[in-house]
């Protein structure tokens, strides 16, 4: 157990299951034995925008909500939704970046570009960096809509301290039998990345 509050970031874009993936590190947290708190924010998400969720957790875990410079871990669902949340990574933070684009109204509409170097600028800032194509890990797991859960077996792989029987336990309540196997399959892909 960690005697310090542990806190993971997952940041993306509208429709990505950000907030059902926070609801299963939520549960998995639990149910290794931590005090977990969540909080999301999804104002505008049905439009596209920004959805973030922060989970924090620890043997006692007081706020909810992480401090600039206090992520441990940086999870991102979309390329550009890292740089938008670089800045809450502790100088020894992780992160973990789904390489999908998806553009925001002003590059829809010709009044920006799109950064081409997102990789680069993030890979100067941090030492550990996955990069990963989440929905193209999903498609080989046989449903495109588990490219949340890729993203959770590869932050399962940062979080060595919780048992892969927890995270097991959870992902089978957490989804019908219809699903459930591509949710698994979904999960190893993105853990044994």
């Amino acid at each position: 157990m960690y005697n310090t509050t542990q806190s993971v970031l997952l940041a993306g874009v509208g429709g990505q299951g950000i907030l059902r993936a926070s609801d299963i590190l939520s549960l998995v947290l639990m149910e290794a034995g931590f005090d977990a708190k969540k909080s999301e924010v999804h104002g505008m998400a049905q439009r596209g925008g920004c959805v973030t969720s922060h989970v924090r957790y620890g043997t006692k875990v007081y706020s909810p909500i992480a401090k600039k410079h206090d992520i441990n871990i940086l999870v991102s669902f979309e390329k550009i939704e890292t740089l938008r949340y670089l800045d809450y990574l502790k100088p020894t933070g992780k992160v973990i970046v789904n390489e999908i684009e998806i553009y925001p109204p002003s590059v829809n509409l010709g009044e920006a570009q799109y950064p081409s170097d997102i990789i680069d600028i993030v890979k100067n800032h941090v030492q550990e960096v996955k990069v990963l194509n989440a929905t193209e890990m999903a498609l080989k797991a046989g449903n495109p809509r588990t490219a949340n859960i890729v993203l959770l077996g590869a932050l399962s792989s940062f979080m060595t301290d919780i048992n892969d029987d927890c995270w097991e336990r959870v992902l089978r309540k957490s989804f019908t039998v219809k699903v459930v196997k591509a949710n698994l399959d979904a999960f190893e892909l993105g853990r044994n990345l």
